[in-house]
């Protein structure tokens, strides 16, 4: 008989275990849960939100044209026409294809020469143009990249309530039993 006893004990200290186990792996699933849910939503809405202030709109010949950018797809369509229209005043050289310098040019189209009767090189703005284009396309594609990390979050962050919730009922169908 004691040996019934102390066997009921130990299997009703591991279903207390069990049950303590999925109340807390319940619970961390629905705080993490509705954590990511939310911080996915304010991460779309903060992006949006930048966006409006910037107050762009897609040139007539882009992908997505004539549109206000404020979401990912209008947010690709102006960093791919910025990218086609700076590829276009650059004769297709990007950035690192293109010298630092080229010699100046009077009204002309002939080089200046120095003292020595070498042309005077300066610094070469179609090249510099880039940093600009580069940066307005690093902008956009991160717009985009914080829009695709907020779905995520929402979509792992529903997942996780779900996966919580189904936590809590097979505890509380296992307790009753």
């Amino acid at each position: 008989m004691t040996a019934i006893v102390h066997q009921d004990r130990i299997q009703a200290e591991t279903t207390h275990k069990k049950s303590f186990v999925l109340l807390m792996a319940g619970i961390l699933a629905l705080v993490v849960g509705f954590g990511a849910t939310a911080g996915g939503i304010f991460g779309a809405w903060y992006t949006w939100d930048q966006a409006v202030a910037q107050n762009v709109v897609t040139p007539d010949d882009a992908a997505i044209a004539e549109t206000p950018v404020r979401g990912p797809f209008t947010m690709w369509a102006q960093a791919d026409i910025i990218a086609q229209h700076q590829l276009e005043s650059t004769e297709g050289l990007h950035y690192s294809e293109m010298d630092r310098t080229v010699p100046q040019v009077d009204e002309n189209g002939e080089a200046v020469l120095d003292e020595n009767g070498e042309a005077l090189m300066v610094p070469n703005e179609a090249r510099a143009s880039w940093l600009t284009a580069t940066t307005l396309t690093t902008a956009l594609s991160l717009g985009v990249l914080s829009y695709a990390l907020a779905a995520f979050a929402i979509v792992v962050g529903i997942t996780l309530i779900v996966v919580g919730y189904v936590f809590l009922q097979i505890r509380r169908k296992a307790v009753l039993l």
